[in-house]
């Protein structure tokens, strides 16, 4: 049986791949009308308190917003403490690879087996199975959970030690919005030199600008106007700014890649609380739109 904490946009559709898949699931979210949803899905006991995911598994995956609700969930809301020993613990959110590996004393002194596992593929790869996971820690541990893992994911790679997953998802983001930054603003300039959007990114796919932005972010999520991904524009920051406090921890200051995040921060400032983060985008017309209006 494999516990599994966080039911919200990546976490469902994970968990009911995991019972599609033939894992009895129990599942639990500090949400009420997140575990009602979940309730729906077949093969997925959802809960209502954390020590009910930790009774009787040998495996917890975590799927929640940063380090600090993972840190409350484990340590301050009794996670730790209803987990037996040699339970292998996951987290595959999107966490700060130093917390991940300052967690990591506390459930070893507990007996309790520790990876990261981060994803990249969105909503759709939570939905269809084809996320690529970013596995840090024992490769002994790897291998107990791989079968569940591949439920999860087409690519399932161990790419070093305990908070190697969440390190390299922190950079793969930073690169991500990076890219849908600059792509964004080529866009916006060849509307208003005259180009047809959908033209611009046939040829920009078939060119060496190509990129996940111009391949599937913007035709998607923002000529659609629907900007509904799933991943939240103050969630892509908050990695963005792991990835530059590693850069700066490790003496290789990310000098590009700070005056990004700028921009981004500049954005989640100026859109709804709740924007998705392909709306990027629409920050960029809009502040095209107001620069001009004040020239």
């Amino acid at each position: 049986m494999i516990g599994f904490v966080g039911l919200g946009n990546m976490g469902q559709p994970m968990s009911a791949r995991l019972a599609a898949a033939g894992f009895r699931v129990t599942a639990f979210d500090i949400d009420a009308s997140a575990r009602e949803r979940a309730a729906g899905e077949p093969g997925v006991d959802v809960v209502s308190t954390l020590s009910a995911v930790a009774a009787g598994t040998r495996a917890v995956i975590l799927i929640l917003p940063n380090s600090q609700v993972v840190r409350e969930v484990v340590l301050d809301e009794g996670l730790l403490e209803a987990l037996e020993p040699r339970t292998l613990l996951l987290d595959m959110s999107s966490s700060d690879a130093s917390e991940t590996r300052a967690l990591a004393g506390r459930l070893t002194a507990h007996g309790v087996r520790f990876l990261d596992a981060p994803v990249s593929g969105g909503v759709t790869g939570a939905r269809e199975g084809t996320l690529t996971i970013m596995v840090g820690g024992a490769e002994g541990d790897l291998a107990d959970c791989r079968p569940a893992l591949e439920a999860l994911g087409d690519e399932v790679i161990h790419v070093g030690d305990l908070g190697a997953g969440h390190a390299l998802k922190a950079l793969n983001n930073l690169l991500s919005a990076t890219s849908l930054l600059a792509s964004s603003e080529a866009l916006v300039t060849a509307i208003e030199f005259g180009l047809d959007p959908e033209v611009v990114l046939d040829v920009l796919n078939r060119s060496s600008g190509r990129s996940w932005s111009t391949e599937l972010k913007l035709p998607k999520f923002v000529l659609t106007g629907s900007f509904d991904s799933g991943f939240a524009l103050r969630l892509m920051l908050k990695d963005m700014r792991i990835a530059t406090s590693l850069a700066r921890k490790v003496g290789t200051p990310a000098l590009l890649g700070e005056t990004v995040a700028e921009y981004w921060a500049q954005a989640a400032g100026a859109l709804a609380e709740d924007a998705d983060h392909t709306e990027i985008a629409k920050w960029v017309a809009q502040r095209r739109a107001t620069d001009e209006a004040t020239t």
